[in-house]
């Protein structure tokens, strides 16, 4: 049986980018997630040991952004990988990494890059 663990919305103050500026100051950015695994067992049984901890995946992305990068899709690469080494039940991991008010020269809400394992 297939579960899905999303986590909505979350949101982190870092430094990525690529402007010497974006690195100094930082942004606003948004994380989503979606982790499909194997839910069977935890399914069946009503333990928390058998569960993906959505508490653990959201610490796990927090981890990985603090690490400063130049492009946003090397932030949603190292946070699947790191999602994937933690939980080896995971069978599909998307991330969504949203860069809030991007330095564009005009009115954008954010820029988005999703990548899927």
């Amino acid at each position: 049986m297939t579960g899905i663990i999303e986590l909505e919305g979350m949101e982190f103050y870092a430094y990525h980018g690529c402007y010497a500026a974006e690195q100094l100051v930082g942004s606003k950015f948004r994380v989503d997630a979606e982790i499909r695994y194997d839910c069977a067992l935890a399914a069946r049984k009503d333990e928390i040991a058998d569960a993906l901890s959505y508490q653990t995946a959201y610490e796990v992305i927090a981890a990985e952004m603090r690490t400063v990068s130049h492009l946003l899709e090397h932030v949603a690469q190292r946070m699947i990988d790191a999602l994937y080494a933690r939980f080896p039940q995971a069978v599909c991991v998307r991330i969504r990494v949203s860069k809030l008010n991007p330095p564009l020269g005009g009115k954008v809400r954010s820029s988005s890059v999703t990548l899927e394992k």
